[in-house]
């Protein structure tokens, strides 16, 4: 029923590995060690084709494990290979390195080159991300707002980069992540932003972890973005939920716009113009799931809050993602779609069960879907 470790290395010690390994797949072998282009805090990979015994060094795609002394590795299915951190902290124990899953496959066909990507793996599933468009002055924010308000727990924003300079009372990594233009767009061609944009020669984005991070806090995120961030985020392997939000009329968005009073009639009418164009994409490009249409505020709301699943009722707190903590000295072994760890020496305890039948998503994001039991030991 079950399977060996997928490893074939030059040492092992209790299951794991001490240095590089190399895991076989079809005619290539994975070594994965040593840093990532020189940067001692990530894990290199390289790969050696068995035909035509030739090297390369493939992109790396996502945020990866640091380095460790010892770890397990196991071949799974989609092209995934399992693992497992010896001695790791709990948030940091258990990762996948995509190497022909539908993700990789997709940026190995955009990049023209080899690819691979990482993907930290964590218990149980989370609510997808929703993506909230609409015009200038249609009452999104108004609507954002009032759901932050009524359940401040369950609902989050991810705090956007950016290479502009900070403001006056900014805070790094409250208002923005604050970061160099060079490194932003290395992080860009590396697959690690949902969407991104060039503002006045500044560039904005909202990138993967900044989502994560939301969601691994018990929160499901809210993404305020135009229609074509939205566009990017649909093409990205982020699962969401996307809604438009649309005025009753082109004339009542113009007679809000108005109201506000803060615009000239030269910023008004280029709005109204953006408001036509962006609502013609809302409703024909396919993005959106959900079109809502705010002619009533309240109503609007509670038509939000439907979607959404949630009322008065709703329980408000989120659940925290739990890291996986593992006994510091351990054995590991896979049978089928179960990897059971075994604490070794004299106060060795029950056994640690991960079962993986139901992970989902995947690279450049988290894989989540990890579920964790434990088998009383004979």
């Amino acid at each position: 029923m079950g399977g060996a470790p997928a490893f074939f290395v030059d040492h092992l010690e209790n299951g794991h590995t001490n240095g590089d390994s190399s895991v076989e797949i079809g005619d290539r072998s994975y070594v994965i060690g040593g840093s990532h282009e020189g940067n001692p805090l990530f894990l290199g990979v390289q790969i050696h084709d068995k035909i035509t015994n030739k090297w390369s060094s493939p992109t790396v795609l996502g945020t990866g494990p640091k380095p460790c002394k010892a770890y397990s590795a196991f071949v799974l299915k989609q092209g995934r290979i399992l693992f497992i951190k010896k001695g790791s902290a709990s948030d940091d124990s258990i990762w996948f390195l995509e190497v022909d899953s539908p993700f990789v496959r997709e940026q190995r066909k955009l990049l023209g080159k080899e690819v691979v990507a990482w993907s930290k793996g964590v218990r149980g599933n989370a609510e997808k991300p929703i993506v909230i468009s609409g015009p200038s002055g249609v009452g999104k924010g108004t609507l954002i707002t009032m759901l932050m308000k009524e359940f401040p727990s369950m609902f989050g924003f991810s705090v956007s980069h950016t290479t502009r300079s900070p403001r006056c009372m900014e805070k790094n990594g409250v208002h923005y992540h604050f970061t160099d233009k060079n490194v932003m767009e290395k992080e860009i061609n590396d697959g690690k932003f949902l969407e991104f944009a060039s503002v006045h020669g500044n560039l904005y984005g909202t990138s993967i972890e900044s989502v994560e991070v939301v969601t691994d806090s018990g929160k499901r995120c809210i993404l305020d973005i135009d229609v074509q961030g939205a566009r990017s985020v649909k093409a990205s392997s982020l699962d969401a939920m996307f809604i438009f939000v649309c005025p009753p009329s082109m004339k009542e968005l113009e007679d809000r716009l108005r109201a506000r009073g803060t615009e000239t009639e030269e910023q008004i009418q280029k709005r109204l113009r953006n408001a036509e164009a962006e609502i013609k994409a809302g409703k024909s490009s396919g993005i959106f799931g959900h079109i809502l249409y705010n002619d009533n505020l309240d109503e609007c709301y509670k038509s939000l809050k439907n979607l959404l699943g949630i009322d008065n009722d709703t329980p408000v707190n989120g659940v925290e993602v739990e890291g996986i903590n593992l006994p510091k000295e351990h054995t590991v072994t896979k049978m089928e779609d179960k990897i059971l760890i075994q604490e070794t020496g004299e106060a060795a305890k029950n056994m640690i069960v991960l079962d993986l039948s139901s992970i989902n998503g995947g690279a450049p994001g988290r894989t989540r879907g990890i579920g964790l039991g434990t088998l009383k030991s004979s």
